[in-house]
This record gives C-alpha cells, structure tokens and sequence, in this order.
C-alpha cells in the first residue's frame, strides 16, 4: 500500500525514539520510556507523530527541565519545542532536528501503551484492520479530521470504531481478503454515514463487540457528564467515553460513502457499455496525497537510505509508460489514491502489491476513474465543498526530476558523505538531475568532483545509532 511507511521511515523513526530514549535516561537513569499509539501499533501513515510516554516519580513534571536537555543534546531547535504544561494531559511537543518526525512526549500515563497493546491483539485477529484504518486515516488527515478539537476522530477512537464494524459486521472469509477491502470500505461508510444511530447508541468493543445504550454508559460515568455524540466505550475503562462531537468526520463518512457509491455504479454503466477504462481507481476519488508529503517522502529517502542501505543499488522510478508530451497536458492531475501506487511518477521506493491493484479493482479498479475512460462523461462529486480535500490536487511530478540517488560504496564511512546531505530539506527535493550531478551528487568516484565534509561527533552518532537491542515496538508493518 502506497501510504504505509517503507522500511527506510521505520528506520529513521526508531532512531528518533532511540536517541530521545538515551537523552532521558541519561537524566533520570531511573526512568522508563515506551512508545505508545500509532507507531507502537504500526498503524501509522509517514507523516505521523511519534507519541513517547516517560515512567518515573517526580513532586512536579520536569517538562521545562526535558525541554532543555533536548536542546542541549542536539536533537531538537528551541522554537521547534513547545511545553503545554496546562493542557489536561501535559506534554512535550518536538520535532526532530534532521528528520523533522514530530514527537509529542507525555509524564506517567501509561494507559496509551496498554491501549496499544490490545489494539495489536486485534489486529491478529483481524488481518484487514490495518489496511482498513490506513485508508480511513488518510481520509482524514487530509480533511483536517484527524484531531478532535477540529470536529474530527482520534486515532483510537478510529481504530475502535473499526474493530467494532469487524465484529458486529461478519462477512464470509472470501470478502475479508485483501481484494475486497473496498467493500468492505464502503459498508464502513454507509454504516457510520447513513444507518448508525449517535443519538442513542454507543459502541462497546470488549467481550466480543456489541452496540449499548448511551443510557447505561452513562451509569457508570462517574465525572457526571454525558455521553459525546460519538460515544465509544473505552475497552480498558468502562465508564470512560473516549468519543467525541466528531460530528464533521461523520459527515465526511456520508460523502464518502456518495462518491464511492456513483464511481461502483458508473463503473457498471461503463462495463455494460463494453466502454474503455480510465487509469485511476474508484479511490482516487476520496483520497489525495499532496505535493508535501510526496516531496518529503523522497527526501527521506533520498537523505537516509544510503545510511541505512549503504550496499543496495539505489534506482530512479523507471519512466513511465505514456506519450512524450503527457509531461505537459495542463489538465490537473486527478486525485491519488493508495491503490494507485504503479503511477510510477509517484512512486517511492516500494512497488505496488497485487493487493493493492485487487482492492483498486474491487471499488470499479481501473475501469472507473475520474475521466470515465473512452466515452464516458466525467462527472462531478455532489455539493459538499465542506467536506472535499483541504489540499490542492497534487502536480504532476516529471520522472525527469527525480533526484539522482547518491550509491556509498561499501569503502564508504560517515565521514565521506557528500556535502548538502543534511542541510537540503524536501522543499528542495525536485531539483534538475543535471544539477544534481554536477555539484557531485552522482559522482562518487573517483573523478567525482562532489566536496565531502566532516560529520560532528552528534551528526555521526545520529546515523551511527541504531535501536536497542532490548526496544522493540512491534514489526515494520506489511
């Protein structure tokens, strides 16, 4: 799946946690640190935070004292740091000084690694949860739905409402495979679009899922307030409503459901018709991915791979299969999905799996897009502008300015690494290959005419660090 973390993110993401792990130990040596949320569970997209939870006993919470430490160890710029020491759970917002993964690190509150920990239970149990949710997270984010106070849904409460769907929704085993989790998509929608009843109804998960009254919820609420709009029991605190109002990213459910529910139909029409098929997937229709995420996508790649791949033999995408002109067709490119991971201008490190192209098909696959292939009319979402994409469709990106990746031999160090390494950011990630080689970038030999600088004791050991052998938080996800 286009959108789930490579191997490289992962990496780079453990070491952020192990170089955040070792700053706070070597201040309070008796502190533990765990990771907790979405990365501790794998159910995480790229640009996702990194939540790190500190176990120790203090008469007050040092937030100010870590902000300090994180500064001086080199891990985190001071205006990158935020402290919200009045927030109801305070914590400590950074982001990472060369990879700029954000990490919010909160005091003694140990129930979010517990949460994890069952969420990974069900995630054995049901194999789809986790396409299922990545999907539904990129739906999300990019409405700005991914945070309760802009009228969204948490991470967990997702994930919640997506386990509860499994259990209370049992399909036969054959529409649980990877092929059919576009039907599975869209009876999600229709259930908390259209069917779900907010008012009276909350959603249990534990002893094998059931739907309760808010009613009897709210007896064993114990704060004296009442049940949210969304209201879902916590499986680990009954009594604890982890839902909220959420009342936009049910609407979004509603549009989401409409959308794909005219691209399965047109793509009937079109069958019957016998007519051509687009080259986009029914899922590009709600799902985007932007220019920032695709440019520091690469720019991940393209910084850490060597360092942690030094002996693969890295490539550029290969070109793609279209007209020599098609670089220049001024009609935006339509929306992305994640299913369209062989739309080799967009393409990362990773190739496409037949699971993805499966659930393409699933949803209409290719002979349904946004153009409605040889003959069809391209038609138009519904008037529900609140709802559609904050972020601009993507530009096309050239297979022509893809970056020339830098190959380390394997006589290479760390102190041979070729100058502007750390210091490019992904703003800058599409720069013309020409440029690129003669400031030395694909050089590398011999007659390469690239500078090289010297890494600092820090710089070295950040590529140097490698988890512990002891920290684990769970496999790269699949």
């Amino acid at each position: 799946m286009y959108m789930s973390p490579t191997e490289t993110e992962h990496l780079v993401r453990s070491t952020v946690v192990t170089r955040i792990r070792s700053a706070i130990l070597a201040l309070w040596p008796q502190a533990r640190v765990e990771v907790f949320g979405s990365f501790r569970t794998g159910l995480y997209l790229p640009t996702s935070d990194i939540d790190l939870v500190v176990i120790g006993q203090w008469e007050k919470l040092p937030l100010w004292t870590l902000e300090r430490e994180l500064v001086a160890q080199d891990i985190a710029e001071k205006e990158t740091i935020k402290v919200l020491e009045k927030a109801t759970v305070p914590i400590v917002k950074m982001t990472d000084k060369y990879s700029d993964v954000k990490v919010d690190i909160s005091f003694n509150m140990s129930s979010g690694v517990k949460s994890a920990e069952l969420i990974k239970q069900f995630k054995e149990k049901y194999p789809v949860l986790s396409r299922l949710v990545m999907v539904l997270k990129q739906f999300l984010l990019q409405r700005d739905l991914n945070e309760v106070f802009t009228g969204g849904i948490s991470s967990y409460s997702l994930i919640l409402m997506c386990i509860s769907f499994l259990q209370l929704h049992p399909r036969p085993e054959r529409l649980r495979q990877p092929h059919n989790l576009g039907v599975l998509l869209i009876e999600f929608f229709e259930l908390y679009g259209r069917k779900f009843n907010y008012v009276k109804t909350a959603i249990r998960v534990k002893n094998g899922g059931s739907y309760v009254s808010k009613d009897e919820i709210q007896k064993e609420m114990n704060d004296g307030h009442r049940p949210s709009l969304l209201c879902i029991e916590d499986p680990l605190t009954p009594g604890n409503d982890i839902g909220r109002s959420s009342y936009g990213a049910l609407q979004a459910f509603d549009y989401g459901y409409i959308i794909l529910q005219q691209a399965v139909g047109a793509h009937v029409m079109c069958a019957g018709r016998g007519a051509a098929g687009a080259r986009h997937s029914a899922l590009g229709r709600v799902l985007r991915v932007t220019d920032h995420v695709l440019q520091y996508r690469r720019w991940v790649r393209d910084t850490f791979q060597p360092y942690f791949f030094p002996r693969a033999q890295l490539l550029p995408p290969r070109p793609p299969d279209i007209e020599p002109d098609r670089d220049r067709d001024p009609e935006p490119e339509p929306a992305l999905a994640l299913a369209l991971a062989h739309d080799t201008e967009h393409e990362l490190d990773q190739e496409p799996s037949d699971s993805d192209q499966e659930w393409s098909d699933s949803l209409g696959g290719g002979a349904m897009g946004v153009g409605g292939g040889a003959g069809g009319a391209r038609s138009s979402p519904p008037p529900l502008s609140a709802l559609q994409c904050s972020s601009p469709t993507p530009r096309r990106v050239s297979a022509h300015q893809s970056l020339i990746i830098h190959h380390i031999t394997s006589n290479s160090d760390f102190n041979n690494i070729p100058s502007g390494v750390m210091q490019q950011r992904y703003a800058n990630a599409n720069v013309n290959s020409n440029a690129n080689a003669s400031s030395g970038g694909g050089g590398g030999g011999a007659e390469g005419k690239g500078r090289s600088r010297t890494f600092t004791g820090k710089q070295r050991r950040y590529y140097a660090a490698a988890p512990d052998s002891d920290f684990t938080i769970g496999s790269f996800p699949q």
